[in-house]
């Protein structure tokens, strides 16, 4: 089971925002990932995020630089993640 470890900060709205989120993810635990992809999601308080795949840190963290700058490259070019793009770029 995946889970979510939320870092969000917030200047003003707190509580609302606070609310939204919990009611998005119900239990703090339970999250239908394929509803929402592996791509970045915009919500309604203008924070960023993103589901992320577990093969991603891999790939971002592996330990011969150029390959983990391959995939950071291409990563940053996609909306919605792609792994097999990401390995590719790393691979070539």
């Amino acid at each position: 089971m995946s889970s979510i470890t939320p870092w969000l900060w917030f200047d003003t709205e707190a509580e609302e925002a606070a609310t939204f989120w919990t009611e998005l993810f119900p239990n703090s635990r339970i999250v239908e990932v394929t509803r929402y992809g592996h791509g970045w999601c915009k919500g309604r308080f203008g924070v960023s995020w993103q589901i992320v795949p577990k093969a991603l840190p891999a790939l971002l963290g592996d330990p011969d630089p150029g390959r983990a700058q391959r995939a950071m490259q291409a990563m940053l070019g996609m909306k919605k993640l792609d792994i097999a793009a990401l390995q590719a770029a790393a691979d070539s």
